[in-house]
């Protein structure tokens, strides 16, 4: 078998199991994303507070899960933690999404931090001298500028992501790349299933490229309505 002696035949007899590859893989992206916006957002605010009690374990935590292996951090949470505490595997559908869920939020802490902090400090002043709380002002003044220069690496960490959970399948995830295993198992071929999976993750961040530049684009620069634009032009 060679490059050249493809049978793409193999893709489209076993093309159920890619589609479901595809599904599993995106459900499995999108929860562990969304998750680790949230708790990266709890973990970014814990960043820059000023209480010890707060700085220091989300500070510990995001060093740990971005100084260690995400490979380490699936197998600790299917083979030791979930069986650990339970009794046995929940499963790879609540491992991987929990093992990606961890994973993003240390990387996205990073970037709510750097965001956070490339304000200048007197916008908070200036929010607080107005009566809002550290709260308010941070919800209604510092975020909502910071979001916009966030966008970007943001958008990059959604893209690692989807890549990275294809190292789902060592826990049997039937994702993109557990369905190019299993078609090599049963047909003896190896270039045809590779490249698919390949293809496939090809297109599924170029489509995720274009959505977060079309995200970017639309939020990034400061929006003026189209009445005042006809003022301004005037």
């Amino acid at each position: 078998m060679d490059l050249f002696n493809l049978e793409w035949s193999v893709i489209w007899n076993y093309r159920d199991m890619f589609i479901r590859g595809v599904g599993i893989t995106l459900v499995l992206t999108l929860a562990g994303y969304c998750g680790g916006i949230i708790l990266g957002l709890l973990l970014g605010l814990g960043q820059v507070s000023t209480r010890k009690i707060i700085y220091w374990p989300c500070k510990i935590y995001v060093d740990l899960i971005r100084g260690t292996p995400m490979l380490v951090q699936i197998f600790i949470i299917h083979f030791a933690l979930f069986p650990t505490i339970f009794g046995h595997s929940l499963g790879y559908m609540v491992s991987g999404i929990t093992a990606l869920v961890i994973n993003c939020a240390a990387y996205n802490a990073e970037i709510f931090r750097a965001g956070i902090q490339s304000i200048a400090k007197g916008q908070m002043e200036a929010a607080r001298s107005l009566g809002l709380t550290y709260g308010q002002a941070m919800r209604k003044v510092i975020l909502p500028q910071a979001f916009r220069r966030m966008i970007p690496p943001l958008g990059n960490e959604f893209i690692a992501l989807l890549k990275d959970s294809s190292l789902l399948m060592v826990i049997a995830a039937p994702d993109i790349l557990y369905a190019s295993k299993v078609i090599t198992g049963a047909t003896f071929r190896h270039w045809e299933p590779y490249l698919f999976a390949a293809f496939l993750y090809l297109i599924l961040t170029y489509i995720a490229t274009k959505i977060i530049a079309f995200i970017e684009k639309r939020y990034s620069n400061t929006y003026i309505p189209r009445k005042a634009k006809g003022r301004l032009a005037r």
